[in-house]
């Protein structure tokens, strides 16, 4: 399962008690809220897409829409969602689950400019069940993101 992967790699960090499960979903931003009781733009949502042959992984807040202009200025093409079945094939997390932690070798992060308004965010750690908080600056280290990108409506 992937959530044990992602347990794996935060007890390799000192940091797999931070890691919290539910006993309900937070497989969408807004059960995601829910399950922490925090506001929903503060759930950081990771968005997968395909880049020419590669699998790209956009950690947004919760709140935030894709901007097709501003995504394919970034990335010089549309933006093309992968399947459920790529997601998990590819990247190695099943959608609800997807988060920028134990990917798969060749899987690119990055961070979008939404999640700097926030002290500490949300991102899921592989499973449609769970979560971990972490602070910007841990995100980014955790995250292994490649920079930030602006790419939001």
């Amino acid at each position: 399962m992937a959530i044990e992967r992602v347990r794996a790699y935060f007890r390799e960090h000192g940091m797999e008690e931070r890691v919290q499960e539910f006993s309900v979903s937070s497989a969408t931003v807004e059960l995601a809220a829910a399950a922490l009781n925090c506001e929903p733009q503060r759930i950081a949502k990771t968005l997968s897409f395909m880049v020419s042959d590669r699998p790209v992984l956009i950690v947004a807040a919760g709140d935030v829409k894709i901007d097709n202009p501003k995504y394919k200025a970034q990335f010089g093409k549309k933006a093309k969602m992968l399947s459920p079945q790529e997601a998990e094939a590819l990247v190695g997390h099943a959608v609800g689950g997807v988060c920028p932690f134990a990917v798969n070798e060749g899987v690119e992060v990055y961070l979008d400019e939404s999640l700097k308004r926030f002290e500490t965010v949300f991102p899921a750690c592989g499973s449609a069940n769970s979560a971990i908080e972490l602070t910007i600056p841990e995100l980014e280290k955790y995250s292994g993101a490649l920079g930030w990108v602006d790419v939001r409506k």
